[in-house]
């Protein structure tokens, strides 16, 4: 019991420090850059090969650590406090990892490891922990894996069961990230449910293709992304209701609601307008240290400035987001987007004292 009361005292003054004091500068500073988060894309290769990823590429080098660490002084000057590590898979170079995420945490940020969890181990974990690490974001589509959908839970059962139990030592935060594809909707309830029972949070994404003036060249499977389908349009719906309930009922998920309600039209080819902070309150800042508005536009042949340069330009931003909002629902950047209509953000507040 007093386990759990320091975890999530500590955790909840966390949140204070690492996101709401960046929030509300931000809104000060409304008219600059100020990314409450900036993604560090620390590595091009993965280990493994899912037939929707069109965002990771076996032939270029990963970030080195000057640039990692400058890019670490940059983000503090200013004020954001929020860095997730992006791959690729970016346990590739766990040596690397380690010394970013603890050079990152021993300057205040709070630094979030997504990865699909194969090259963890029982050691590697406690290293992290000991480090600072602030969340770790699993990669999961399925209990057991898929055609094209190789992030399966049953591939790192052991991986989960220790950062479970180590979760509360190092006060690290742990939760599902799952994408949302044509032949996985049945486990998608199955891993929420797991989720729920190892008292941890989750994270949907629906599977969309690469926006068409991406550049993809590199991507291996562009006949067979696993994209959403009308034959399967009720059974998601059905799904999609399900989380919006158990959210009701307190389970802890990153997604709002109306974005949960959004995924039923944008799996039908509509999108309605939303107000996409990239570029303004998020970033990306790729191996070689130049800027990427979001994830998405990763491989989008412009020049966006580098790490200390940059050049989100306001008009260049909104041409591009005329073309890319109606094909996207970015977990991140709509989440980000709905909390800043003042009228959730108490919302959010209730929403993560309520689940701790």
């Amino acid at each position: 019991m007093l386990e759990t009361v320091r975890y999530k005292t500590e955790n909840g003054l966390r949140a204070v420090r690492r996101w709401a004091i960046p929030y509300l500068n931000s809104r000060i500073h409304a008219h600059e850059f100020r990314p409450i988060l900036c993604y560090l894309y620390t590595e091009w290769r993965c280990n493994i090969d899912c037939h929707y990823c069109f965002q990771y590429n076996n032939d270029l080098p990963g970030m080195d650590l000057d640039t990692a660490k400058s890019a670490v002084d940059w983000l503090k000057s200013l004020g954001c406090r929020v860095i997730p590590l992006m791959g690729g898979e970016p346990l590739l170079r766990k040596d690397f990892v380690l010394e970013v995420i603890r050079y990152g945490a021993e300057n205040g940020f709070f630094m979030y490891l997504p990865t699909n969890g194969y090259l963890l181990d029982n050691s590697f974990i406690d290293e992290i922990g000991r480090a600072g690490v602030a969340a770790i974001n699993l990669a999961v589509d399925c209990v057991a894996p898929r055609r094209g959908l190789p992030k399966a839970l049953l591939n790192i059962e052991p991986q989960f069961r220790y950062l479970v139990e180590r979760q509360k030592k190092y006060g690290y935060l742990l939760f599902f990230n799952i994408n949302i594809c044509r032949n996985n909707i049945k486990d998608v309830k199955l891993l929420t449910e797991i989720a729920h029972q190892n008292q941890i949070g989750t994270d949907y994404h629906l599977n969309e293709p690469p926006h068409g003036f991406v550049n993809v060249d590199h991507y291996l499977h562009q006949e067979d992304m696993l994209s959403i389908g009308p034959e399967q349009y009720e059974e998601v719906d059905k799904l999609l209701d399900w989380l919006i309930e158990k959210q009701r009922q307190g389970w802890p998920m990153v997604n709002s609601i109306s974005h949960l309600h959004a995924f039923k039209e944008r799996m039908r080819g509509i999108m309605r307008p939303w107000d996409c902070r990239a570029g303004h309150n998020g970033a990306l800042i790729r191996p070689d240290g130049t800027l990427s508005p979001c994830f998405d536009m990763i491989t989008y042949d412009h020049d966006w400035g580098r790490i200390w340069e940059p050049r989100f330009n306001e008009e260049e931003l909104r041409e591009l987001k005329e073309r890319c909002l109606p094909n996207c629902s970015s977990t991140c950047f709509y989440t980000m987007g709905h909390y800043y209509n003042l009228g959730y953000l108490p919302q959010w507040i209730h929403k993560h004292i309520r689940v701790g």
